[in-house]
């Protein structure tokens, strides 16, 4: 056996290679990738573009630390300001990492308004990582247990529930930001109302707090727009990326803007690998090619013939307790846990996810056609009717 620590109930299946939206098994079998490697092959598998620049780069340089001047990390920090708004950018490995970056500068913004216990409010049902700080941060008892005590420092309320905030805020004057996922991922697929993200960004003005989004699952595109929170219309003070920046490559990153901008200095924040020129070469070539292919507009049009395609398919199925969500992020939630359906599908050559017990979750890479939309439905379809007994 690997001398592998045990943290991952990994299927029976090991992949020797991918083309576009399809990875083969050793033994050759094919399987339509509607997971993306949970929200990470944003370009598929082995797209040229990508290829051709990362073998490039391979061969020219791969890592200096930030001791030293990166370029290609100076142009990628200029392009996400470009398509953000913010200011500044803080390049890391993943996106536990970009939002511990995020939780240290939100405190450190409190201290240097002089609140010495900073609160951030956070969410149920949130995820943020698996660190302790961003454990801490995440709502799941789950991903928790066993690794107390927590980090403290964060005040939970209910997901879309501004009055909740609004009550938070008369009776602590301690909170200096709010956390939040526009889209929560691994909680289910739920979407935050665009009101109500207006009003935390009304609130965040009134009271002087940062607004935090964690688009580590819902940015880059996959919804549409290159970030959740543009759906709202609204600007953040601090947003977090990883996942589907580097199509693949480890690269998170934490931009901050207005009056979150300027809060690091020299020291208070590092990463040895963070930024390095092959990483910020993959974040490049993937934002290029998301633009020069039109893929956002793809997510948007593919998304809906996916989710209009099971409302059709699943129509007045009991067990069917809801379809939802936007762009290439796709929840089927069931009335009951369905985690066996995943290893069905493998079978069936499909790879899916169950995330929250009872919501399927879908997150093809942005390069999913019409016809992979219809083979997903036609393929997936029928393993959910007889699950339910359909």
């Amino acid at each position: 056996m690997p001398h592998l620590m045990n943290t991952y109930n990994r299927l029976p299946v090991a992949f020797t290679h991918g083309e576009g939206v399809w990875l083969y098994d050793v033994d050759g079998k094919r399987y339509l990738d509607a997971l993306a490697g949970i929200a990470v092959n944003t370009l598929g598998h082995a797209h040229p573009k990508l290829v051709q620049a990362l073998s490039h780069q391979a061969g020219r340089l791969i890592h200096t630390s930030n001791l030293y001047r990166v370029p290609q990390q100076e142009a990628l920090s200029d392009k996400l300001a470009e398509i953000s708004g913010l200011d500044e950018v803080f390049f890391c490995n993943s996106g536990c990492e970009a939002n511990e970056a995020a939780i240290k500068l939100a405190r450190l913004y409190g201290h240097g308004k002089g609140i010495d216990q900073p609160a951030i409010v956070v969410m149920e049902k949130a995820f943020h990582g698996r660190t302790l700080a961003t454990l801490s941060a995440t709502g799941s008892r789950k991903v928790q247990a066993g690794f107390e005590p927590l980090v403290s420092g964060f005040v939970r309320v209910p997901y879309n529930d501004f009055a909740a905030v609004e009550q938070l805020a008369a009776h602590n004057q301690n909170v200096v930001a709010v956390m939040l996922e526009s889209i929560q991922g691994e909680g289910g697929i739920n979407i935050a109302d665009h009101d109500y993200l207006r009003a935390l960004r009304r609130i965040c003005d009134e009271r002087d707090w940062l607004l935090v989004f964690d688009a580590v699952q819902c940015g880059m595109g996959r919804t549409g727009k290159w970030f959740g929170h543009q759906h709202a219309g609204i600007h953040v003070d601090v947003l977090t990326l990883a996942k589907g920046l580097g199509s693949g490559v480890p690269i998170g990153a934490c931009l901050a803007g207005g009056k979150a901008a300027g809060t690091f200095k020299p020291g208070n924040h590092g990463s040895t690998f963070g930024g390095n020129p092959f990483a910020c070469t993959a974040g490049l070539t993937t934002i290029r090619t998301i633009e020069e292919d039109r893929l956002m507009a793809n997510a948007a049009q593919i998304g809906e013939t996916i989710r209009g395609g099971f409302r059709a398919s699943l129509a007045g199925v009991a067990g069917v307790a809801d379809i939802r969500g936007v762009g290439l992020m796709v929840g089927i939630e069931l009335d009951r846990p369905c985690g066996e359906l995943v290893t069905q599908a493998l079978d069936a050559g499909l790879l899916i996810n169950v995330t929250h017990d009872k919501v399927i979750r879908l997150l093809p890479p942005l390069v999913f056609s019409a016809e992979h939309a219809r083979l997903l439905v036609d393929g997936l379809t029928p393993l959910i009717r007889r699950f339910l007994g359909a």
